[in-house]
């Protein structure tokens, strides 16, 4: 037997079934975003790699972006994240763009890292941003742009919830217990960990990193207590948007989310399966990206979510759609050798009708043609043999009905039409 070439280890084949779920979940994207006012927007597959050396952390660009030489010594990466790129697209032309900008993207993505359930090493990502106004209520609308997906998709706030926190929050309660700015990073690196390790192993790795036992005391209690962000000025006004907007048992606050990149530094938030604990997507506020690039300051706030975790959970909660994978509704069959010109003359008049209709593109006997028709998920198979084309008339094959009638072929689109509407 020969051997097929496998892919490459983390990316993905997208047959017709596949494409479905990507083309839906694109569509869906594009009318909640669009219903916010927000435009669509891109950036290169490939960019250099010291755009992401200083703003999305160590990690990412160490150990998970692919890097490469090109022929010119130039190191490129293909892109890890966005959110470098948007910054970058932003300083090129600040002067002349109307702010606030609402943006968001649709794309894949390329991060090295195993392979497992929801994850891979190449997927695809909605990215959307609002850059120019420094409110929490414009944290507070990406927190409705999210809630109102889950809303369209059919998850309920029962199955997802948003976590949102406060990074500027976290900081002044660290600040009142005394941890100096120099350990905060390691808090924050601290706190990304709590739900990956037994809390027995979280506090002493915090105790061996040079954390005090009395600090680690007092982040116990910032943890531990629901009601502290009642402090943070920013999260009781996002809160009470997404209550004016009747979205509020969408969100609940966790002082767990503080989200890995280093550029956050406002409020945060991850999105998650109730059940499950799976992160759907992630996001916040990040003030000091645009600068980084070469531009003016500029306050922003985002979010991004992969296609593949979200399909697990609407997979999960049965709310993923049954896709009609059928590439027309209509086969136009070849009788004979001499009438297949004439198919493809009356798929086309078809055609202009407004009906998605292909053509069986060679002689062939006409239970083959019905088998293909069949398992293609054509509705209708349309017959012109040379008794039809002296009547003038077309036989018509209902595959859904198991039944058959003939039709003057000057009304056969609106009997199609009919018939389609009626199912």
């Amino acid at each position: 037997m020969k051997t097929i070439i496998p892919t490459v280890k983390g990316t993905r084949d997208f047959y017709p079934e596949e494409m479905a779920y990507r083309s839906w979940l694109y569509k869906t994207i594009r009318e909640v975003a669009e219903s916010f006012g927000y435009q669509e927007w891109d950036a290169p597959f490939l960019e250099r790699i010291d755009l992401y050396a200083a703003k999305s952390g160590e990690e990412l660009v160490r150990k998970q972006a692919f890097v490469f030489e090109d022929r010119g010594g130039d190191s490129i990466a293909l892109r890890p994240e966005l959110t470098p790129s948007l910054a970058r697209l932003v300083a090129q032309r600040q002067g002349e763009l109307a702010f606030p900008l609402r943006w968001w993207s649709w794309g894949p993505f390329w991060r090295y890292e195993q392979p497992q359930k929801g994850r891979s090493r190449e997927f695809f990502q909605w990215n959307i941003d609002v850059i120019g106004p420094n409110s929490p209520e414009t944290d507070a609308e990406l927190l409705a742009i999210a809630a109102s997906f889950f809303q369209k998709v059919g998850l309920g706030s029962g199955e997802v919830k948003l976590l949102v926190n406060s990074r500027k929050m976290m900081n002044q309660e660290l600040a009142n217990l005394g941890v100096s700015d120099d350990q905060r990073r390691l808090v924050f690196q601290l706190i990304d960990r709590l739900d990956k390790m037994r809390p027995e192993e979280w506090e002493r790795y915090a105790l061996e990193q040079g954390l005090s036992a009395e600090h680690l005391s007092g982040l116990k209690q910032i943890l531990s207590d629901p009601e502290i962000w009642r402090k943070s000025e920013d999260l009781v006004r996002a809160f009470a948007v997404m209550d004016g907007l009747g979205l509020r048992d969408y969100i609940q606050f966790d002082p767990r989310i503080i989200r890995g990149l280093d550029y956050y530094t406002g409020i945060v938030f991850e999105a998650k399966d109730v059940a499950g604990g799976r992160s759907i997507l992630g996001g916040g506020r990040y003030e000091n990206l645009v600068s980084a690039v070469g531009g003016d300051p500029l306050p922003a706030s985002g979010f991004a979510m992969g296609d593949m975790m979200i399909a697990v959970v609407l997979e999960k909660y049965g709310k993923l759609p049954k896709f009609q994978l059928a590439p027309a509704q209509v086969l136009v069959t070849s009788f004979d050798a001499e009438r297949l010109l004439g198919a493809y003359v009356l798929a086309g008049e078809l055609r202009q009708a407004g009906l998605k209709v292909m053509v069986y593109p060679e002689f062939a006997k006409l239970q083959k043609q019905l088998k293909y028709a069949d398992r293609s998920g054509a509705r209708f198979v349309l017959i012109a043999g040379p008794d039809e084309e002296a009547a003038g008339i077309v036989t018509v094959k209902d595959l859904a009905t198991r039944t058959q009638e003939t039709c003057p072929r000057a009304g056969l689109a609106d009997l199609l039409k009919k018939k389609l509407a009626d199912a």
